[in-house]
């Protein structure tokens, strides 16, 4: 009668065991890095923001060239002015260094929020489609696997990267 407890004790533990080593969760990753990259949008998107930032590169350069040009006949004509004169003329060329700063900080804030607004329905597309695929096949969690992002170091598991491409249409 003891040992019928202790076999019965021990495949009771048995079954415990195997139970809950199938109940663990599902887990897939996905470079979404690279999805996102493959998106004929994200291209698109790319092509505007670099036609933005040469428009403001070349409003740069020519502001530069104009703040030179000026230094320079400042500079030329600094003997034959007066203290006063070269003194409201310097404070000219500082002027127009602090306006050439303030621009280039102004457009690099324009081309961020510029690649943000563009970038974020696509990104939250792609994630919705992660999100389809995942729950279709079952997955529980889906980790990041972009590379040199410390989030997944051995990636054994379902890449899902083809079947969101296939969801997207890409």
């Amino acid at each position: 009668m003891k040992q019928f407890k202790t076999i019965l004790f021990a495949t009771a533990l048995f079954l415990g065991a195997t139970t809950l080593s199938t109940a663990q969760s599902k887990v897939a990753h996905i470079d979404s890095q690279a999805l996102i990259g493959a998106m004929p949008e994200t291209k698109s998107a790319q092509a505007e923001i670099e036609k933005l930032e040469k428009t403001y590169q070349v409003a740069i350069e020519e502001m530069i060239a104009e703040y030179q040009n000026k230094l320079k006949r400042y500079d030329a004509e600094a003997g034959s002015q007066t203290d006063d004169e070269n003194a409201k003329r310097m404070s000219e060329v500082e002027t127009m260094q602090r306006s050439i700063r303030e621009y280039q900080g102004q457009a690099q804030e324009d081309l961020q929020k510029k690649q943000f607004d563009l970038l974020k329905p696509i990104t939250e597309k792609v994630k919705a489609a992660i999100v389809k695929v995942a729950k279709a096949q079952g997955f529980d969690y889906v980790l990041e696997s972009t590379p040199n992002n410390g989030i997944v170091i051995m990636a054994d598991g379902k890449d899902l990267i083809a079947d969101v491409k296939k969801e997207l249409g890409i």
